[in-house]
């Protein structure tokens, strides 16, 4: 039991220890955003590598999530609660009163409640009526992907209302604490850091379980597990729904984080890159899947760096060798290591 549990030990020993010691603020800030990317990945993970469930619009509830911190972090911003006045883009916007929308998000629980149950509500929906109607497979991917694409042009063309193509940025205060501080950042990587940690081994529980065997049989034959009298469309819903609530949650945690949120970070282009991530770490495992996330996120700030007019295509290589030589990820080859060494 202990032997099982010693690598996440490890992994987590050097998350919430090593790397706040050893990293400068601006690298463990990196970090910290990886690992928000990570939690995303998690969620894609067991909705497609457990569940067979194609999402390739995770970066709307990602989004969702983002925009509910975002809305309150302004309203901080703007001292709404003490009768301040409007947040910065809406001034701009010429936007005179503060829509009813944004109202309720001057409370932090309500708007980190949506952060979460916003994304849940929204897939409980979309679940609803897609798996009932037995869409699956690339058809069902396909229409993840076209909703991301309208939530871009939806969150775009509402200028006074989210700020437009810009987003929202400048947050200085989470909380009572400044976020230019140093002190608070690496308190927010601690927080990530440990929501990750807390996601993971819940995540992998539920794997293990009775439920996370019929999750597997629905994406292996669902014909099948529908004959033996199960519900395939409640499993898949609920699976599908858990996945956007891990997204929503990142999407909170990355506003303070990284300082910005905006429609470039959640449309058809990031979500596909998030999924490739899962692809690249191995989508059948949970861990992959995270590595994936954290692994991919490093390399592109790293090609980035160094390759400023090429690290897209460094990026595409890399996937595309990861994939020819190692279907199953890195997650695979590090799998057949193991049982090298143990043969």
């Amino acid at each position: 039991m202990i032997k099982r549990h010693l690598p996440f030990a490890t992994i987590a020993v050097i998350a919430l220890v090593a790397a706040p010691l050893l990293l400068e603020p601006f690298r463990l800030g990196l970090l910290a955003k990886y690992l928000c990317y990570a939690i995303v990945a998690l969620g894609i993970g067991l909705a497609w590598g457990q569940g067979g469930m194609l999402a390739l619009g995770q970066g709307v509830f990602f989004g969702l999530g983002g925009y509910a911190m975002a809305m309150y972090l302004k309203l901080t911003e703007a001292g709404y609660a003490d009768g301040g006045g409007l947040p910065d883009f809406m001034v701009w916007s010429g936007v005179e009163e503060l829509p009813a929308l944004w109202v309720p998000f001057a409370n932090p629980v309500f708007a980190l409640g949506m952060a979460v149950l916003g994304p849940v509500a929204l897939a409980l929906i979309l679940g609803t009526l897609v798996f009932r109607q037995r869409v699956r497979g690339a058809y069902f991917a396909i229409l993840t992907q076209a909703l991301a694409a309208a939530m871009v042009i939806l969150l775009v063309g509402q200028q006074g209302l989210t700020g437009g193509t810009n987003g929202m940025t400048n947050f200085f205060e989470l909380f009572g604490q400044d976020l230019a501080e140093d002190s608070t950042q690496r308190g927010l990587y601690l927080v990530v850091a440990s929501v990750l940690g807390v996601l993971y081994l819940a995540t992998r529980q539920l794997v293990n379980s009775r439920y996370g065997r019929l999750l597997v049989a629905v994406r292996d034959g669902e014909d099948r597990v529908r004959f033996l009298g199960y519900d395939p469309a409640l499993v898949k819903t609920v699976t599908f729904a858990a996945s956007a609530g891990m997204a929503g949650l990142a999407g909170a945690l990355f506003v303070p984080v990284v300082g910005i949120i905006s429609p470039a970070l959640l449309g058809v282009v990031p979500s596909l890159e998030l999924v490739v991530a899962v692809a690249v770490g191995g989508r059948h495992v949970l861990a992959g899947a995270v590595l994936g996330a954290v692994a991919m996120g490093y390399a592109k700030t790293a090609f980035s760096e160094q390759f400023a007019d090429g690290w897209l295509y460094l990026q595409g290589a890399l996937f595309i060798l990861v994939m020819t030589l190692a279907p199953k990820g890195i997650a695979g080859i590090l799998g057949r290591l193991r049982r090298a060494r143990t043969t």
